[in-house]
């Protein structure tokens, strides 16, 4: 578990830009069983890539006209098991921190594994995510 001081950073750049923080099983079943709209899903992380090209392309990808109804995101290593109950629904994709999952009615329809993640810009992970939205919102 990490300290809360030296995630605060890291969870409020994602939150500053409209993201809900699912914290609770409870909080994820919630966001995830909507049969209607689509809900962006992001399992933070503290490592490089995250805080490098998976949170940077995640908003680069919000300056578009079409974006998901909802945005939320869970903390590996923080919320566990709300971080636990998110990998149930991306299933079968294997655990995966940072990982982008997008649903649509309730089901995952695109989905951004870390090694999607590794070694990409900001710019191509923002560009991934909107041809998605184009597709799904």
């Amino acid at each position: 578990m990490y300290p809360p001081e030296l995630v605060a950073p890291m969870k409020e750049d994602l939150t500053q830009v409209g993201f809900s923080e699912l914290q609770t099983t409870e909080d994820v079943d919630q966001a995830l069983s909507k049969e209607d709209g689509t809900t962006l899903v992001v399992v933070n992380s503290v490592c490089g890539c995250a805080a490098g090209a998976a949170r940077p392309g995640i908003k680069l990808s919000l300056e578009g006209t079409k974006k998901p109804d909802n945005l939320t995101t869970v903390f590996a290593g923080v919320d566990r098991e709300a971080t636990d109950r998110a990998r149930q629904y991306f299933l079968p994709y294997p655990p995966s921190s940072p990982a982008i999952g997008l649903f649509k009615d309730g089901k995952l329809v695109h989905f951004i594994e870390r090694h999607h993640i590794e070694g990409r810009p900001a710019e191509m992970i923002a560009e991934n995510l909107k041809m998605a939205y184009d597709e799904y919102c």
